[in-house]
């Protein structure tokens, strides 16, 4: 499942793989909010690439603090993993870095630590080998939270990674000692010349030293872990890449570790003029990274890639130069799965949950609602297959979808509302009195208008924003469809504030005079009739087009209505007791307005039963309106023969 909607994520990294191990490679950035399948997507390279491939995975979201020592020592403990074409590949530098490093040399003199670092470190990797089996597993001990499975992953990536981590009996070689020191020797950041004093220095920065030295000793054993990498790749019968993958690198640690891992391959490759190390790198980040500038991107060299048509001759048209380390990235939005991917998920979901086979043609429902967000579309389909659910296309059906959000969503032993866990998930951080500011400010079409004019300031909306909260299909500021709709849903469970800031916005958009806009929100607090009356008036004034134009722009308002009745009865309830004496545009234009208000809603109108009534009221509107009746003869034929948009950008 982990493959829908990311096949040209899984092409890239075969390119990548495929090339010579010196050639250089980007550093692959999965971005996009939570939920939007980054978990799934290193799933699926796991699976696609882990049999053949030598490849390390570790998150950096756990609790657990991902210190970069200990996330060198996990990655190369996966990588040593034996594959049947490959010999072993080793770490001997990196493993004598972390040696050297780790415990407190107590010595008098320098002569003395030089005579004795070598039996120290015997005795440090005989204690771990004896406890552990041997050194490198020791980190599996401090850190071993961060190589837990990703979400979604599958039974063949759970076997390959649990192969990865197979703890085993394998001794430093001693004899390689002598020759990993000469290397600490030579490095740059490193003042002494002398091998064995080199080592010693590492072990003052780490245990006596200040800030910079341990940032200078972090580098350090990053810089010796890729040229472990190149010494490894330039061996008869070894692997010529290396697969790593670093999820949930927006937090702290993960920030740490991916910087590091840019600024030693920059000055390996282009400052100190080595090889390109072989490894090819996808990395997952749920929020905007704070040394790519602001949010806005305006002072990032790199314009955000869609990941379909992503490939090593788009990195290598698009990439900036050399000079800068921003040369090494190449930033793939995560986009919301299409309506056939929707449907080929639930079709997948049909091997492991069968009861979910009447809910197949609910595919466009789930579609609309969600707006594709891999997570929100997994949430549902949970839903469905809670006990009670109605699976005859019906009525019924429609009335039990329409409070689709307050029903029970099962996570292990625990159940709860849907919108409860799902706004959970995506708004991780958010404490309670700024998810209610940003239910408010959802009012708005436009998140930056709802944040000014409800005086929510520019941090809420910054904050949105660096966490890939806002959709990417449309150049304004607008949530995601599938967040605002949960958000929209917890502001109606509080009906004065719903008054309240829907009044606030009409106010502003009529002070703007931007008519259109103040008579959505005078829709959303059920002024029908003011909205009837702008749109008649409308109708004789402007081509029919427009009119269409500003007629849906108006009706896709959200509403409060109630949550227990199908769009019939929510119909029924809204227009007048008694019927209009006679068909003229006032009466036609308010049950249009009614109409396509609640059909506009997926969660009012799941099956989409009112598009028959949509396409009628655009006949009679045709007939009134005599001339330039082209368009509404067209837009009575697209309700009466709707065919679902693919994406979820289609309809408002």
């Amino acid at each position: 499942m982990g493959l829908r909607g990311r096949n040209g994520v899984i092409s890239l990294v075969d390119e990548c793989l495929a090339l010579p191990p010196d050639a250089e490679r980007p550093v692959v950035m999965l971005l996009g909010p939570r939920g939007s399948g980054a978990s799934e997507a290193h799933s699926a390279l796991m699976e696609r690439f882990g049999a053949e491939h030598p490849f390390a995975y570790v998150s950096s979201a756990g609790e657990q603090p991902l210190l970069p020592r200990y996330a060198l020592g996990l990655l190369a403990r996966q990588l040593e993993r034996k594959l049947p074409r490959y010999r072993r590949s080793g770490f001997p530098r990196l493993t004598l870095g972390l040696l050297a490093s780790d415990h407190q040399l107590r010595m008098a003199s320098l002569a003395d630590q030089r005579r004795s670092i070598r039996r120290e470190l015997d005795h440090f990797q005989e204690r771990s080998e004896e406890r552990y089996g041997d050194y490198l597993a020791a980190f599996f001990e401090v850190a071993g939270s961060a190589v837990g499975a990703p979400a979604g992953a599958s039974t063949a990536a759970l076997g390959l990674l649990r192969d990865a981590l197979r703890r085993g009996h394998r001794r430093f070689p001693g004899r390689k000692a002598t020759g990993s020191a000469a290397w600490y020797g030579e490095h740059p950041l490193i003042r002494s010349r002398d091998p064995w004093e080199a080592l010693v220095e590492l072990n003052l920065w780490r245990h006596e030293g200040d800030e910079e030295d341990q940032r200078r000793l972090d580098r350090v054993l990053f810089s010796a872990f890729l040229a472990d990498l190149r010494e490894n790749a330039a061996r008869s019968f070894m692997p010529r890449s290396y697969l790593l993958l670093l999820d949930n690198t927006h937090t702290q640690h993960g920030r740490r570790v991916l910087d590091l891992l840019i600024r030693a391959r920059h000055d390996d490759t282009v400052v100190a003029g080595a090889p390109c190390d072989p490894l090819t790198v996808v990395a997952s980040a749920n929020r905007w990274l704070p040394r790519w500038g602001p949010a806005t991107g305006d002072q990032w060299p790199w314009l955000l890639r869609g990941p379909d048509r992503a490939g090593l001759r788009d990195w290598r048209e698009h990439r900036p130069g050399r000079d800068s380390d921003d040369t090494w990235w190449y930033p793939l939005r995560l986009r919301d799965l299409t309506l056939d991917e929707v449907r080929v998920r639930i079709e997948l979901e049909l091997h492991r949950h069968p009861d979910l086979a009447p809910f197949t043609r609910l595919a466009p429902f789930v579609h609309r609602l969600t707006g594709g967000l891999p997570q929100g579309v997994g949430q549902v389909l949970a839903v469905l297959r809670q006990p009670g659910v109605p699976t005859e296309e019906g009525l019924d059906q429609d009335r039990w979808l329409r409070a689709l959000p307050a029903r029970a969503l099962r996570e292990g032993e625990e159940a709860r509302p849907l919108v409860d866990a799902a706004l959970d998930h995506l708004l991780h951080g958010f404490d309670a009195p700024g998810r209610d500011a940003l239910a408010e400010c959802a009012a708005a079409y436009d998140l930056s208008v709802g944040t000014q004019v409800l005086g929510r300031g520019d941090r809420l909306f910054g904050e949105v924003r660096a966490r890939w909260l806002l959709s990417p299909q449309t150049a304004t500021s607008i949530l995601h469809p599938w967040l605002r709709r949960l958000l929209l849903w917890r502001l109606a469970e509080r009906p004065d504030d719903w008054d309240t800031v829907h009044e606030l916005l009409a106010e502003h958009f009529q002070s703007e005079r931007r008519p259109v806009q103040e008579m959505y929100h005078r829709l959303a607090s059920r002024q029908v009739d003011l909205v009837t009356e702008h749109l008649v008036r409308r109708f004789p004034q402007v081509p029919a087009v427009q009119w269409i134009a500003e007629f849906n722009t108006i009706s896709a308002a959200p509403n409060a209505l109630p949550s227990g009745e199908t769009a019939v009865e929510l119909l029924a309830g809204l227009v007048p007791a008694e019927p209009a004496a006679a068909v003229d545009a006032d009466s036609v234009i308010r049950e249009l307005v009614l109409t396509r208000w609640v059909w506009s809603d997926p969660l009012a109108d799941p099956g989409m039963r009112l598009n028959d009534m949509l396409a009628d009221g655009f006949n009679q509107l045709s007939r009134i309106r005599r001339s330039d009746i082209v368009a509404l003869f067209n837009e009575a034929e697209r309700y009466r023969h709707w065919r679902h948009p693919l994406t979820s950008g289609g309809e408002a």
